[in-house]
Formats: C-alpha cells, structure tokens, sequence
C-alpha cells in the first residue's frame, strides 16, 4: 500500500517538473537569484530584510496564506506567502511540495500568534523533489534503513547531525592538540604489498598494470615508523585502516584511526600525552571533564593510575597469575566459560582471563601496563619484567579507548618476535604479525628509542557521545547488500 502510494506522489511532483518547464521555469536552476544568508542570522534581523534558502520541511495552506517550515544547516524559520503580497506569483506556490528547496526574500517579523516569520515578497524554485520525505508518509524507522539511507536520517533525526558533528570536532581538535606538540601530519599507503603493525586479516586486491597482489593496510605502524628513521620525530597520521573480520557493535571493516609516534620517548611519555589528548578533548568539545559511558558519569580529568596487568587480575580476580602455570591458567580458563583452543602460551593465557573477566570493571579512567610479550609483537621489553612489555591500554567505563606501547628498534628482536607470532598465533595464521623483511632492513638502519599509540577515531566518537554501536557513528557502515 505504501509503496502505491509512493509510486502515485512521484507521479504527481514529475507533473509538476513537467508544468514548471512548460511555464519556462528551471526547477533546477544552476544559479540562485539573491544571495541567501543562514538562518541563523536571519532570526536575528526583527524588522529588517532578509534573503534564506533552505529545504521546506512543512506546509500548511489557509486560503490565501500560506505557512511554511524552511530548514537549512543553520536553524529553521517560518515563511509567510500572502496573496496580497505575491499576486499573480502566488499562483507558483501550488507547484511546491515538502522537500523541496527555496530561495525566499522578505521582511523578518512576527505573526499574529507571535511566531517569527519572514513575510515574504520574492521567491525562487531552487530544487524540485520528486520522492517524499518518509516523515511525510511512513516514517524512517527501520534502524538498517537509517543506516543505508543516512542522507535521511540526518535530515529528520537532528540527535544524528549532532553525534556526527561531534565526531569532527574531535578529529579537528586532535590535531590541533597533536600540531600544538610539534607532531607533523603525514600520509602512508593505503595498498600495501605486505600488511603488518596488527594482528588482522586484511583485505586483498590486484593491481592489473603491476600484476600482484595488494592488501588494503590493517595499521599504519610501519609506514609511521620508516618516517621516524627518515628524521620524522613526531609523527601521525588519520587515516582509513580495513581488516577482514567481523561485525559486531564495536567492530567495522572499514573504520578510520589515528596513530602517533614520538622519537626518543617511551610509553610512559605516551601516556602522559595521550591523557592530555583526553582532557583537551573533553575540554574543547564537551566543555567539561566528565564523560557519560552508558548511565554513569565518569571524571576524566584526574590523574589516571597505571596498574600493570598482572596486579589488576589479582586486585580484581584474587588470583596471582605470576605464580599459575600455563595449565592452571588453563583450568582455569575453562572453569570460567573462557574459550580456548589448545596450546595457548602462558602469557596468552593471562590477556584471555584480563579480557574476558576484568576489563568490565575498570570503571574509573585507568591505565593497564606491562602486557604479556606472548600478545605483544612489536612492543619493547624494557623494564616491564620476565614475560613482560612496555605496552598499555587506556579504560574508562569498562571499555578500552586505545592501545600503545615503546617500540622495539632492535632488528634482530624484532625478527624473532615477527616469527614468534606466526608460531603461536591462536587462529588464523593469516592474524599473525608477517615477516616484513623491508621493514627489518629498516630498522637496521637505526630507529631511535620511540612511543607510539593508535586510537580509533570511531571507538573515540563513541565514548564522547555515550553511543555504543559503531554504526551509529560512522556515516556510512558497511552493510550487506541489499537482494
């Protein structure tokens, strides 16, 4: 019935098209008559001559008057058409519908009911929409549909602009605080001949002209990293990464990150960066220090404690997982419903139980440090202890906002730990950090001493707007195809 009725409002707005270029008039024309101001600038001007345009997003005919809603980016406004005032150019109204876009000029004033109103004397057809807003007729709400038809559900849904908008905001004022730091913005490769700098599997294209084989990057890592050995001290990029897995509601294929690495610094430097990042955002976008995550209220403008891992299992778990073998950590694995698929390393064994039993209650804004080397390919040893690396994730709410660590720059380590993985890899080989010959070559040149982090731009959106699926905070997510 509805699409019935779609179908018969589409044939009326075309005859409409079709009676506007017999009359001589362009519904859409490449050139507006006036120069319109926004909207929000009009409301400002009681009493004085304004020009808008904008998308009328209501209608409503009293005889001889005409009301209608005009919406742009900026705000909203009632036009006011009066025949007395138009004439013969009232009769030109018959062929707008909602939807359509408008040029108007007029008086700012207030109608008898008090409302502000541009009284209009002059208007011009800016665009004529043939399908119907579905506020119109059925509505958009169908959450697949808000996701495959965004253009939509940013136009009627305003909570929608404003999670979005925040999102850029963040993303202008990361680098503003990053440039601030002396950090340079660079670009890396997006096809890449060997993927690397995560644990993934990627996405493989060919390149017809070369004849080989490209993945589409899964990090930025690498690349990042042969710009530091080029003389880059500070370094980052933002950027798409891709990763061949699945969806959930934190997971995306394509998704955007930023990562940022600094010579001569180790991830306690890092940290201490990354949780200014934190405050500056919440500062400059939030105007506050507090973040909601779900209906709490968290202050993150304290000092974050750095907890190593194995201290926060045995304040959370009462359990001294230093003391555990592997096959007690196993045991105990499967007494608490954690999967494994056989001969997990010891170190694998004490991420799984922090994943899977501990990260729910870091609540307060929290540092984990000092990560099993087993799940760490490219962090530094350093003083982290036996097992042990110099990596950190940051939590707040439960839920984890980034991941860092020192880096290792000794090529012959960075050797082993590449070949390590690919040997003790869970799954997949194919998630396993690859043996990047070009980029051992690298390092042999001398990468000096250097901290580094990635953080997902969309995950970051998230927590800044206490939205917890990623769809609602990338534009456009990857669906499957409509049949």
């Amino acid at each position: 019935m509805a699409e019935q009725r779609l179908e018969e409002i589409r044939k009326v707005r075309l005859e409409k098209v079709k009676k506007l270029r017999e009359l001589g008039i362009n519904p859409y024309p490449a050139k507006v008559k006036g120069s319109p101001k926004e909207i929000s600038l009009a409301i400002k001007s009681l009493g004085e001559e304004a020009e808008v345009a904008g998308r009328i997003m209501g209608w409503r005919v009293h005889g001889n008057v005409i009301f209608a809603d005009l919406k742009d980016e900026t705000g909203e406004i009632q036009l006011w058409f009066q025949k007395n005032s138009l004439g013969d150019n009232f009769k030109m109204l018959r062929y707008f519908d909602i939807g359509d876009f408008i040029y108007t000029k007029g008086k700012v004033t207030k109608t008898q009911a008090g409302e502000l109103s541009i009284d209009v004397n002059d208007f011009q057809m800016l665009t004529k929409s043939i399908r119907p807003l579905p506020s119109t007729w059925h509505g958009l709400k169908d959450v697949e549909e808000r996701y495959r038809k965004r253009y939509l559900d940013l136009l009627l849904n305003p909570g929608v602009r404003e999670r979005f908008d925040t999102r850029t905001k963040l993303v202008r004022e990361i680098r503003k605080y990053l440039d601030g730091l002396g950090y340079w913005e660079v670009e890396t490769p997006t096809l890449q001949s060997l993927y690397g700098g995560a644990n993934a599997k990627p996405f493989t294209t060919h390149h017809k002209a070369l004849d080989h084989d490209f993945y589409l990057r899964i990090a930025d890592e690498l690349y990042l990293k042969r710009l530091v050995v080029g003389g880059y001290d500070r370094v980052y990029e933002i950027c798409k990464d891709f990763r061949n897995e699945g969806i959930d509601q934190t997971h995306n294929p394509e998704f955007t990150m930023i990562e940022y690495y600094e010579a001569y610094a180790d991830y306690q430097r890092v940290m201490d960066v990354t949780e200014g990042l934190f405050k500056h955002l919440a500062k400059e976008v939030l105007g506050k220090m507090e973040l909601e995550v779900g209906d709490r209220k968290i202050d993150i403008g304290k000092t974050w404690p750095r907890i190593k891992m194995v201290d926060i299992i045995s304040e959370k778990l009462d359990l001294d997982v230093s003391l555990k073998s592997a096959d007690e950590l196993a045991d105990f694995c499967k007494k608490n419903s954690i999967e494994l698929v056989g001969g997990e390393t010891k170190g694998q064994l004490i991420f799984l139980i922090f994943e899977h039993k501990v990260t729910d209650l870091l609540i307060e804004p929290t540092w984990v440090i000092d990560y099993p080397k087993d799940v760490s390919p490219l962090s530094k040893d350093g003083e982290a202890g036996e097992g042990l690396v110099e990596r950190f994730e940051g939590y707040i709410g439960g839920k984890e906002i980034c991941d860092g660590w020192s880096e290792i720059n000794d090529p012959i380590v960075q050797r082993n730990r590449f070949e390590t993985d690919v040997k003790i890899a869970r799954h997949d080989k194919e998630e396993a950090q690859q043996v990047d010959e070009d980029f051992i070559e690298v390092l042999e040149y001398g990468m000096p001493p250097l901290g580094g982090i990635g953080i997902g731009i969309d995950r970051l959106t998230m927590f800044f707007t206490n939205t917890w699926s990623i769809k609602e905070v990338i534009l456009f997510p990857t669906l499957r195809p409509e049949k």
